[in-house]
């Protein structure tokens, strides 16, 4: 069974906090399908093309429809001339949402927080709160653990607390209602408000 680190207010080892054993038994393709739909959600879908009623020109046929010996024409606009409108471009409409349900959202949270777990990653402390709101606490703090950079859970963040880890580039603090999936594994450790994981772990 998988457990996170507990910590006191110095944010020291304690002891450990069992997980749930199903977290164990959740398929990491969970994970795969979230992140997936995560990082499609990201695309900006700018990419467009002009058409043929989008350039310049045309107007006038540029020759005669027979008599030349060539190939009809019937606007210097078409696709197949130089400087004419792309035929199947992209429009800007093309929906790069890949739909995952509820179920799987939470799996896939489940899963990224047992496997933090497992590599003594998932840090949980009774209240994460810098009251100085100073840089040098809340680098302090990175150092205690040794961690190379951090997502930081907090249940509802204060001025004072954000103030102190905005300026860490290894740092990103977020509120529990903003913790997914995709968050919790591209960062190396987790640190999250027990109340928070709790919170989580009912619900599974």
């Amino acid at each position: 069974m998988s457990s996170a680190i507990v910590l006191n207010g110095k944010f020291e080892n304690i002891g450990a906090l069992a997980l749930p054993e199903s977290y164990e038994e959740i398929h990491s393709h969970n994970l795969y399908l979230y992140v997936k739909s995560y990082q499609a959600a990201l695309r900006s879908n700018t990419a467009r093309t002009k058409g043929k009623g989008d350039v310049s020109g045309g107007g006038k046929k540029p020759w005669a429809q027979k008599g030349r010996g060539g190939a009809r024409a019937g606007s210097r606009r078409s696709p197949v001339w130089v400087g004419g409108g792309s035929a199947f471009g992209p429009k800007m409409a093309k929906n790069y949402d890949q739909k995952v349900n509820k179920k799987q959202k939470r799996l896939a949270l489940e899963f990224a927080l047992n496997e933090k777990a497992v590599n003594n990653a998932l840090f949980v402390v009774d209240s994460i709160e810098i009251e100085s709101g100073k840089t040098k606490d809340a680098s302090a703090i990175m150092k205690t653990l040794g961690a190379r950079d951090a997502l930081i859970v907090k249940e509802i963040i204060d001025e004072q607390t954000m103030l102190a880890f905005r300026n860490l580039q290894n740092c990103y603090l977020v509120e529990a209602n903003e913790l997914n999936a995709y968050l919790a594994t591209a960062f190396y450790t987790v640190v999250i408000e027990k109340s928070v994981l709790e919170s989580i772990t009912k619900e599974g």
